[in-house]
């Protein structure tokens, strides 16, 4: 079936394909239609599923941990300051190896107040043990919340799914929703290997000590980072039975490329009109997708990366101390190599601000005249300091 919906509603599909069986949520701009949709979903018998309404976003997660326990497949979704405030839950479900999935529209964070799109919510949870995969388009965003749950449950480690604020959430574009027995076949039902069982009791959450916790910790580490081979086999999979193919990073024209910009989210797009307008006139103009950002992908970036001479990373997010957080693991990611391209960093379209094929390409135009440093981030678009 093919139909015009926005992002937040190709969510919704995704969970509704997905037989999720506990939806826990609170309101948020802009990730609320998600779950408004969901709830619509629950009360019309569309979808048969607890709906579970609670009073902040930590109760939200804290709710599918229990749900999870008991071995129920289990969604939430959240934005800005309501992803900041699981954080402490966030740590937990990726300790005790619950496999939710999390719909996170990238919104700015505060102070001061904005809901444009922004990824520093997301990029700032990105070192508690979740997976987390980057959304181009709506039809991007309804097919990964699928695979999500496939990768969650196979590794029994939590999944957040980003992307962008109104760019995609509020927008409406034409998405191919699966019919629900193809989905079915693809993503059976969720049989966990450990759960809560009156038959068969089990001790969840309990203390460890040193003996055992330093264990623990490495086969987060190691079953997140079979992550990679385990989400190639899926999209393999997933492109055979719904004929759309992803990949861990996508590369676009990259081949020949003298220059690749790097970007995630709906950056992507307009990046990639502009490395056509550059084709145009002749420049070797390349573009490599960030999807999969956790675990880090460091031999796929370097395959892509690493013929080039120069790299510019444009990042929607930037952290203090630090300046874009995309541009610092592409370097550590490609540190090792003998040869290793210029990597220039590029600070653009904070708190919602337009980034169009122009500006990708005046990004680049300014690296390519010599007039910027690898050191210092390239705030384009940024208005003169003195008159803010």
């Amino acid at each position: 079936m093919r139909k015009v919906i926005k992002g937040n509603h190709a969510v919704s599909h995704g969970v509704r394909l997905s037989r999720v069986k506990v939806i826990s949520a609170y309101p948020i701009t802009p990730q609320t239609t998600i779950v408004e949709e969901l709830s619509e979903m629950c009360a019309s018998g569309a979808l048969d599923a607890k709906f579970i309404k609670v009073e902040s976003e930590h109760s939200a997660l804290a709710a599918l941990v229990g749900s999870s326990t008991a071995g129920v497949r289990s969604f939430t979704a959240t934005s800005s300051q309501g992803l900041l405030l699981m954080h402490e839950v966030l740590h937990w479900v990726c300790g005790a190896r619950l496999p939710i999935v999390l719909a996170n529209v990238n919104r700015a964070v505060g102070a001061g107040w904005n809901i444009w799109a922004d990824q520093t919510d997301s990029i700032s949870q990105r070192d508690t043990g979740w997976i987390q995969i980057y959304c181009e388009s709506n039809q991007e965003v309804l097919d990964s919340i699928i695979m999500a749950y496939k990768l969650a449950e196979k590794l029994l480690l939590p999944v957040m799914v980003t992307y962008d604020a109104f760019f995609l959430s509020h927008t409406s574009e034409v998405v191919d929703i699966p019919e629900q027995r193809e989905v079915d076949e693809f993503l059976p039902p969720f049989e966990p290997p450990y759960k809560i069982d009156v038959a068969n009791p089990k001790m969840f959450g309990g203390m460890i000590g040193p003996e055992i916790y330093y264990e623990e910790r490495y086969r987060i580490y190691r079953d997140c980072m079979t992550a990679l081979k385990a989400y190639e086999e899926i999209c393999r999979e997933f492109g055979e039975a719904f004929g759309r193919r992803y990949e861990i990073a996508e590369r676009y024209r990259t081949d020949d490329a003298d220059i690749i910009i790097v970007a995630a989210g709906t950056i992507s797009s307009v990046a990639r009109i502009a490395v056509e307008r550059a084709r145009e006139m002749g420049a070797k103009l390349g573009l490599m997708k960030l999807r999969l950002f956790r675990p880090v992908p460091h031999q796929h970036w370097r395959q892509i990366l690493e013929a080039a001479d120069k790299v510019v990373v444009i990042d929607r997010n930037l952290i203090g101390g630090l300046g874009g957080a995309f541009v610092s693991e592409i370097r550590s990611a490609l540190f090792p190599l003998e040869r290793r391209p210029s990597i220039y960093s590029a600070i653009a379209g904070l708190g919602g601000r337009d980034v169009t094929p122009s500006d990708v390409l005046g990004i680049v135009e300014k690296v390519t005249a010599g007039k910027v440093e690898m050191d210092v981030p390239i705030f384009w678009g940024l208005k003169e300091t003195r008159t803010l």
